[in-house]
């Protein structure tokens, strides 16, 4: 058996490349993230030392506060619509891409990753000004097509807001999840097709019974980073937005910059960096319930698949 010291050895250039990102990781994620649970105890503006102790006040008040509660619907309403949407899109462009009929496979797969590396709050900008009332826009088009009678306020509307925020949002993050599957899709041998088709497999048989079967511990892995990046939405909800109109579109994000950076009408200072911690410290602990449950989740049907 290999001794502690042993291993170090073999594997020290390892340790040595991945050392700079723990660092990275312990300076600018970790102790951050530890530090601020120090302030979840006090009433603090972000100024000065904090000295107004109040103990698990700010707890008891999110938990008791319908407005985050109100965000965290909507946060999780966000997460249920786009992840399983987005994944079906990434997973049938990525099959498309990956088809060998397809001429310039290149240039389409640039396009369609071109969202990603696009800034969000840009794009927030423009789907804004192009589904405003004014100008040559959405509505424009909607009225010369005869689809509708009048202007709609997309974003002004309670019952339509969010829906284009998760529309945007599908749009946005969907480059990563069709990377991640034409990788796996690339990886799966072309003789596993051709001897199926031998004995007579059609298009969905060969999906179903080889594509699904070998590409699912790749897609469990994005829809595990799909979920915690969709409930950490926030630029889009706050260029678009800022969680209105009448906090429809209001997500946790967005509730804890309102609680950490709010100016009220005078122009004083509201902020609360206490209870804003407070809410993102909380907001944190069901996100770690979440991921712990889908790895559970992920967990029991390796086994299951084992067993069978």
């Amino acid at each position: 058996m290999n001794s502690p010291q042993s291993h170090l050895k073999k594997h020290v250039w390892s340790y040595i490349f991945v050392m700079p990102m723990f660092v990275l990781f312990l300076c600018f994620t970790l102790y951050p993230l530890l530090a601020s649970v120090r302030y979840t105890f006090y009433n603090w503006d972000g100024i000065g030392i904090p000295k107004d102790f109040v103990g698990v006040t700010h707890y008891v008040s999110i938990a008791q506060d319908l407005l985050f509660w109100n965000a965290f619907k909507n946060t999780f309403i966000y997460t249920a619509v786009l992840v399983p949407t987005q994944l079906t899109l990434a997973l049938g462009l990525a099959m498309v891409l990956n088809s060998r009929w397809l001429r310039a496979r290149p240039v389409f797969r640039a396009i369609f990753f071109s969202p990603v590396v696009t800034s969000s709050a840009i794009v927030g900008i423009v789907i804004s000004l192009l589904t405003s009332t004014a100008g040559h826009d959405v509505n424009t088009m909607l009225l010369r097509l005869h689809l509708i009678e009048r202007p709609i306020d997309w974003l002004g509307n309670p019952h339509t807001a969010l829906w284009i925020i998760i529309v945007t949002g599908v749009w946005i993050g969907l480059g990563y999840p069709v990377i991640y599957f034409l990788a796996a899709l690339q990886s799966v041998e072309q003789g596993l097709y051709d001897a199926a088709k031998v004995d007579g497999a059609g298009g969905f048989v060969l999906f179903w019974h080889i594509t699904l079967p070998l590409i699912r511990p790749v897609g469990l892995v994005v829809l595990l980073i799909t979920v915690l990046h969709s409930l950490r939405v926030f630029d889009i909800v706050q260029v678009m937005t800022r969680g209105g109109p009448y906090f429809a579109t209001d997500v946790v994000g967005t509730y804890i910059y309102r609680q950490a950076f709010y100016a009220n009408e005078v122009g004083g200072s509201d902020a609360n960096l206490g209870f804003a911690s407070a809410a993102a410290f909380f907001m944190g602990l069901l996100v770690m319930g979440i991921s712990a449950l889908q790895l559970a989740a992920i967990r029991y049907t390796a086994q299951q698949r084992k067993a069978g």
